[in-house]
């Protein structure tokens, strides 16, 4: 039976998962080396995605806490993390002024969109 996970809870030195049932911290995620911006989920919550002030985000797996991929590329904070409705795929938005599209299953970045007028701070 899979226990239902409550929203990730910052701390100063990674991301932790609650259980909604009982209030335990069932796993703390660790290996941003700056402070932690934003994380969710995946659509099935098999992943979890964080994104850094370390200019990276990282996919996890919530089952394990280990870290599946560490995604590279963006220049400047990675302030925004979303996934596709499949979970397959992941943007990201960073203060360089770019977003990108991740594969969640390679860590391999799809595409950098470019041309943005403000940091990433969308919803």
């Amino acid at each position: 039976m899979a226990t239902r996970c409550s929203p990730l809870r910052t701390t100063a030195r990674g991301r932790r998962i609650w259980s909604a049932e009982s209030g335990e911290c069932l796993r703390t995620l660790e290996g941003h080396r700056d402070w932690v911006n934003a994380a969710t989920f995946s659509p099935e919550g098999q992943l979890a995605l964080t994104a850094s002030n370390d200019n990276t985000a990282k996919v996890w797996s919530t089952e394990s806490g280990e870290c599946l991929h560490t995604l590279r590329g963006h220049e400047y904070w990675v302030n925004s993390v979303m996934f596709a409705p499949d979970g397959n795929r992941a943007l990201t938005a960073s203060d360089d002024r770019t977003a990108r599209i991740w594969s969640t299953l390679s860590g391999e970045c799809l595409r950098t969109l470019k041309g943005h007028d403000d940091n990433g701070w969308w919803g």
